[in-house]
């Protein structure tokens, strides 16, 4: 009978919910934040934690419980309130211009931080943290010469994204603990340099890309901070299934981000870093010929793949619109930044 009454209990508990903000971006009269309202799945990463453990931490990103219609209250510096909506899978975003100089309440990095909450109760649910849900924003500082905008995958962390069916890709990023995940050589202290700049105090933005699902969001997060990376923006995508009928982005995820964050900035020119496994080379040219007096360099780094690199040699080999530079190591891109000022 026992048994039977603590699965009842379980059965029937409510489940705590949360608001899961993702560190972004914006300027001292707009913002641009995005979140999601799912269940509190308590993650836990630890340095020593077993191959369960993990595979358990990968189940409870992706076997999320989303909140759909849910109203979202943001909290500015000066109690103002703005309020929005969840979507079908709970996402909810603020992309507003306001009269309040955000600025003025950022701290010395730029980072503003602000409050998010469940307007209303959730039906059938525990609200956790006692509805005081933290969210991040970058305002880069006004002493910032340019900006850095990095691709993650294969790029700072190697994924093996080029592997054939991309199982290693599968292997890395859902069975292999964040602790346990090398950065590229140099790669740290390459991004520390990028953001000192040549002044050794600049705080240049960097703001980070990926085409990973936004489950995987913590697990960037903490990788990044483990190896000592500068903090910044992490912009992931929505992730898809087959089943999925919602219409087609018009523009691949990356393309559309960086010309976001062309447009948010027009005062800072960026150099752009991937790698050549996908669709980076292509993009990052497009965007610098559409762009060319706001793009200073674009590094991409090199992958094991014969096929795969004579393709991008094809659409980088006549390019000179803008400094593209292919590298093995992060030690040729520091030498390069290092010649043209930017550190």
């Amino acid at each position: 009978m026992k048994l039977f009454s603590r699965l009842k209990n379980y059965l029937t508990a409510k489940p705590e919910v949360k608001l899961a903000t993702y560190r972004s971006y914006g300027t001292a009269s707009h913002l641009y934040l995005l979140g999601r309202a799912i269940d509190d799945d308590n993650l836990k990463m630890h340095e020593h934690q077993s191959f369960f453990r993990t595979l358990g931490n990968t189940y409870k990103q992706f076997d999320s419980y989303e909140i759909a219609n849910a109203e979202v209250t943001l909290s500015l510096p000066d109690g103002t309130e703005l309020t929005t909506k969840t979507n079908g899978e709970g996402y909810f975003l603020f992309d507003k211009t306001i009269s309040l100089n955000l600025k003025e309440f950022a701290d010395d990095g730029g980072w503003l931080k602000l409050k998010c909450s469940f307007s209303n109760e959730v039906p059938n649910s525990i609200i956790t943290n006692e509805n005081n849900f933290e969210a991040e924003l970058l305002i880069p500082p006004q002493k910032a010469t340019f900006g850095v905008i990095s691709d993650i995958d294969d790029t700072i962390l190697h994924t093996g994204v080029t592997s054939f069916l991309k199982w290693r890709l599968i292997k890395n990023s859902l069975f292999k603990n964040a602790h346990n995940r090398i950065s590229l050589e140099g790669a740290p202290k390459f991004y520390r340099d990028l953001h000192a700049g040549k002044k050794a105090n600049e705080q240049n933005p960097i703001i980070y890309l990926s085409n990973s699902p936004w489950n995987l969001y913590e697990y960037l997060k903490l990788f990044l901070e483990i190896n000592d990376f500068p903090k910044g923006p992490i912009l992931l995508r929505d992730f898809r299934t087959p089943f999925d009928r919602t219409l087609k982005p018009e523009k691949p995820h990356k393309q559309k981000e960086i010309i976001n964050i062309l447009k948010t900035y027009p005062h800072l020119n960026f150099i752009l870093i991937g790698d050549s496994g996908e669709h980076d080379p292509a993009i990052y040219t497009e965007i610098a010929a559409q762009y060319p007096d706001r793009i200073l360099a674009i590094y991409l780094r090199s992958v094991k793949h014969r096929r795969q690199m004579r393709r991008v040699r094809s659409i980088v080999g006549n390019f000179e619109t803008v400094p593209l530079l292919m590298v093995e190591t992060s030690e040729q891109a520091r030498e390069h930044a290092r010649e043209h000022g930017f550190i």
